[in-house]
């Protein structure tokens, strides 16, 4: 997939409405309904600046949650136009529907400077079935369409592809960054390449180890998926997470790794405990774990290893955490990969999801070279997969 892509740089917006889609899916407060975290909300000010700064009037929309085709009030958009209210310091319009009449009335009557944002699209099933009536109504509201959501790239709905039939596409800022960076570190990383995977299942990232193998210096494997290329190997691991029907692929990666002069790294001892609670007694085992304990973290020399080879890299990339970091008892291993990226010279990058949610729970994502706001999107692209709300903005002219 070329990664080349137009963005809002190489277009004339002056006078122009924009259908703008952000990610505005953000984290909310179960019993207030507040917004408790505004990261994306803060992650797209950039090219929303920009497009109003240089005269377009602004059809911002997202999805938040997943209401299923239904009108669920608690997953209205209201609260995050009036957080982007305050954050532009203008009036954001909100629209009562998404395609209906209200919408297309703010939108008909937006003036160069203005912004407003349409009701949560998901409220439509046409939407995640990239229903292309559905695309050419969002269309009709503008002249131009603007992919800033990079988060939803990986997926063909209407707002993140369909509407590209309709109108001229180009990327915002952050799906710039996200191309640039993400996907520089795989076309030209500055070496030793080094790649850290974890979380929980081999099977989430079939792909992305087989492509990894073919572009990294070294490939290390923590979290629950590592317990799978442990017991693949001949290793005992008591009642550790393990995908069995996964077992000849790892000995396939393995050779793959072998036969490509990739080393190859997953966990040689654990910590380890009898049950899967944040206050179990951990213990450090070294090779066999017992067949009564699971395995729940990387082990202090496995930490070291996989820190040794951090520091040394040129350019990291890392996604899953490397244990169960949400109970402090077994947050030891992530901490550590994070706090050696931290440290490192190295381009590092987060690839999103878990990996991103670790490295703001220890303090340190600013000191990484790119967190990821995408973590499904980031794995697709690291894979080398075409990325539908990627593949249909238009290419840079070389």
């Amino acid at each position: 997939m070329n990664c080349n892509k137009m963005t809002v740089r190489d277009i004339d917006v002056r006078g122009k409405r924009v259908l703008l889609r952000c990610d505005f899916n953000v984290p909310r407060d179960k019993t207030t309904n507040e917004i408790t975290d505004d990261k994306r909300i803060r992650a797209a000010m950039p090219t929303i600046e920009y497009l109003l700064d240089n005269g377009a009037a602004v059809v911002a929309c997202s999805h938040l949650g997943r209401p299923k085709g239904e009108w669920v009030p608690e997953l209205s958009l209201a609260p995050v136009a009036e957080r982007l209210s305050e954050l532009l310091g203008k009036e954001v319009k909100m629209s009562k529907d998404v395609v209906g009449p209200d919408a297309h009335a703010l939108a008909a009557a937006l003036k160069p400077g203005e912004i407003m944002l349409l009701e949560n699209l998901r409220y439509h099933k046409e939407e995640t079935k990239n229903d292309p009536g559905f695309a050419r109504e969002l269309a009709s509201m503008a002249d131009v369409f603007v992919s800033d959501a990079f988060g939803t790239v990986h997926r063909a709905h209407a707002s993140t592809a369909g509407v590209a039939a309709y109108l001229p596409a180009v990327a915002g800022f952050l799906v710039e960054k996200e191309l640039r960076i993400i996907g520089g570190a795989l076309e030209d990383p500055k070496r030793p390449f080094v790649a850290v995977l974890g979380g929980s299942k081999v099977s989430d990232k079939l792909g992305v180890i087989s492509s990894l193998l073919e572009k990294a210096d070294t490939l290390m494997i923590g979290g629950g998926m590592a317990y799978t290329f442990v017991k693949a190997m001949g290793g005992s691991i008591g009642t550790s997470l393990c995908e069995d029907d996964r077992l000849d692929y790892a000995r396939e990666m393995v050779q793959k790794a072998r036969d490509r002069g990739v080393k190859l790294m997953y966990s040689q001892d654990f910590l380890a405990a009898r049950e899967f609670a944040p206050d179990a007694e951990a213990s450090v085992v070294k090779g066999s774990i017992p067949d009564d304990m699971m395995g729940l973290d990387i082990g202090p020399e496995t930490r070291e290893a996989f820190c040794n080879e951090i520091r040394s890299a040129g350019t990291v990339i890392w996604n899953g955490p490397m244990g169960v970091f949400e109970f402090d008892k077994f947050a030891g291993g992530t901490r550590a990969v994070a706090e050696a990226m931290a440290e490192s010279d190295a381009v590092t990058i987060i690839g999103g999801g878990d990996s991103a949610a670790a490295v703001e729970k220890f303090g340190l994502a600013g000191k990484m070279t790119h967190v990821s706001t995408g973590g499904g999107a980031s794995l697709e692209l690291i894979e080398g997969l075409e990325l539908p709300g990627v593949a249909c903005l238009m290419d840079k002219k070389v």
